[in-house]
């Protein structure tokens, strides 16, 4: 199999880091070869975090260069648009709709840009761009977001939804497990 690509991005604690594990735990559960690499910015201080994952038959490195991406899983709009030039031209943006402002504009030195979905698919982009956030609530923490996006993620793979469930049973503490498959499965049906 070639090798496939999903380009993890978002903001420092929106959880991209356990999105990226139960990635691994489920890709690595089906035979694939698979490298994860993370990458943080300033993730303590709500900064840019990026994540690689990438699974194949055989996978050499775990980096993934401009145009290469097949997904890119993003946690805030303005991060699905920042990394855009890594899709690959029939690639996949599954984003969340949430904004989180970066520093220049919380300064006043810069505006939060406008109508980002639009102007990505107008890139000729595929983007599904949910808010999941609000699923997240739905489901009874702001916190699983990340849950909720792997759910969306989900809906573009054909792997068995076992494979996610003892994906999210190995990676999610016991406690937080009934939670986060609601989230998942409200990413998933939305």
């Amino acid at each position: 199999m070639e090798t496939k690509n999903i380009m993890i991005v978002g903001v420092g604690g929106q959880g991209s880091l356990l999105a990226s594990k139960l990635l691994g735990h489920l890709l690595l559960g089906q035979g694939y070869d698979v490298k994860v690499s993370e990458v943080h910015g300033m993730s303590q201080r709500g900064g840019s975090v990026v994540t690689y994952v990438r699974y194949g038959d055989c996978v050499n490195s775990p980096v993934i260069d401009r145009g290469e991406a097949d997904f890119i899983v993003s946690f805030e709009l303005l991060e699905a648009a920042r990394w855009l030039s890594y899709l690959k031209p029939d690639g996949q943006i599954v984003t969340s709709t949430q904004r989180i402002d970066p520093m220049p504009v919380i300064t006043g030195a810069a505006a939060y840009p406008e109508s980002l979905v639009e102007k990505m698919r107008a890139t000729g982009a595929k983007v599904d761009a949910l808010d999941c956030l609000a699923l997240a609530e739905q489901a009874g923490s702001s916190k699983a977001v990340n849950i909720v996006l792997m759910g969306r993620l989900s809906h573009y793979f054909d792997l068995p939804a076992e494979a996610w469930e003892q994906s999210l049973e190995a990676m999610v503490p016991a406690k937080f497990l009934e939670l986060n498959r609601r989230a998942f499965a409200l990413g998933k049906n939305a």
